[in-house]
């Protein structure tokens, strides 16, 4: 399959241009957060600033004039959100200015998103919640609306005071995971939360010393919100806690160079009260072993006729369903949406696939093929493949 043209350029550029190719690698993954993909002009812009070829000014100055002369319909305009976003995160990321408070958030949230939201820079005035797939449609406790301004203030107050020496580079980490999941669980826009915290985020570890300069945000930006979103959920009733685990392997990788596995699948709540449930179910069999063992030999003797013929059921099953595992619940997809996938499947097999391919097999639009792709990442059941260009998957 033909590589991504930009993933190849950064991996062989100089030196010199590595960090101005991180910043714009960065800004362009971060998109995938809203399942947003830059055009190929954007992409052409970018190689143009990193080869010094034109400056970030002009960069954006030829993003803002190509949409003035080249209106999009609707169903493109997030190509243009996308395209704006991208060249003002490569910005600020490539800007060292930067003040640890308040104003600078709700400024940074401003720039990226003038133009794009009436709300841009402004503080929600609503109380909110978000169905999320990993949560089994059920939504993290966002910030009040009556005091979010005072919460953002409290936070970053508490982060300023904090000290970090004497600290052991884990402990650190381990603090800037909590730190930064209690930051976006305020969710203080409307929308553009989690590129607008990342974008602080970044500039704020950059001003403690880390060298943030790989690719962690623009392959796993979609794991980094999951992470977040796991980091402030909780359920005692199913036997689900808030974990900061998630993001402090995201950390790690971002700023140790680590290489831990970085899967949506692991973030899946279903995945955690099924491990109860069968914890619950041993510790049941311990309590009667002797009867359980005796309905156990009960239902094998019973059902040893029927073994040739469950097994011909399952493997006409796995024909029909190959991709749905256990921990997926059956509400996740409607039904056109399975039978897409169960086509893509069948057409790609264990084979490295891209959008192009899901156009070509499901006879889809890129809008349509892209929100498929997102969807099947975000659930598990496709994994993005490092190496062999941007934008290439392949089923788990």
């Amino acid at each position: 399959m033909i590589k991504d043209p930009f993933e190849e350029y950064i991996r062989h550029i100089d030196a010199s241009k590595k960090e101005k190719g991180y910043a714009w690698q960065t800004a362009i993954g971060l998109q995938d957060v809203d399942g947003l993909k830059p055009s190929r002009y954007l992409i052409d812009t970018a190689i143009k600033n990193i080869e010094g070829e034109i400056t970030i000014d002009t960069a954006e100055h030829w993003i803002t004039q190509y949409y003035e002369q080249n209106p999009v319909s609707q169903d493109e305009n997030r190509t243009e959100e996308a395209d704006k976003v991208a060249v003002r995160i490569a910005r600020l990321l490539s800007e060292p200015a930067f003040s640890f408070n308040v104003q600078q958030y709700l400024s940074i949230h401003k720039y990226l998103f003038h133009g794009i939201y009436p709300h841009a820079g402004q503080i929600r005035t609503f109380n909110m919640t978000k169905k999320e797939w990993i949560l089994n449609g059920d939504t993290v406790s966002y910030g009040s609306a009556l005091e979010l301004r005072e919460t953002l203030e409290y936070d970053l107050m508490q982060e300023k005071k904090f000290r970090y020496q004497g600290l052991s580079i884990d402990e650190m980490i381990e603090h800037l995971a909590l730190f930064v999941s209690r930051l976006w669980q305020i969710h203080i826009f409307a929308e553009g939360n989690t590129r607008t915290t990342a974008v602080f985020f970044i500039k704020y570890l950059k001003t403690l010393g880390f060298y943030v300069t790989n690719d962690s945000f623009a392959e796993n930006s979609w794991y980094f919100r999951n992470a977040l979103v796991r980091a402030n959920y909780n359920n005692f009733a199913k036997g689900i806690y808030e974990t900061t685990k998630y993001v402090v392997m995201f950390l790690r990788n971002l700023l140790l160079n680590e290489h831990h596995r970085l899967s949506n699948r692991q973030l899946h709540v279903h995945s955690t009260s099924y491990l109860m449930a069968t914890q619950v179910q041993k510790d049941s069999l311990a309590v009667n072993e002797t009867k359980q063992e005796y309905i156990k030999q009960d239902i094998q003797t019973r059902h040893q006729d029927f073994s040739i013929g469950k097994q011909d059921i399952d493997g006409k099953k796995q024909d029909v369903e190959p991709i749905f595992s256990h921990f997926l619940p059956e509400t996740a997809f409607s039904g056109k949406t399975k039978r897409n996938i169960q086509t893509l499947h069948q057409a790609v097999k264990n084979e490295i696939f891209s959008r192009a391919d899901v156009i070509k097999h499901l006879n889809l639009t890129p809008s349509p093929a892209s929100e498929l792709l997102r969807k099947m990442q975000l659930t598990g059941i496709i994994e993005k493949i490092s190496g062999q260009g941007k934008g290439k998957y392949r089923f788990i």
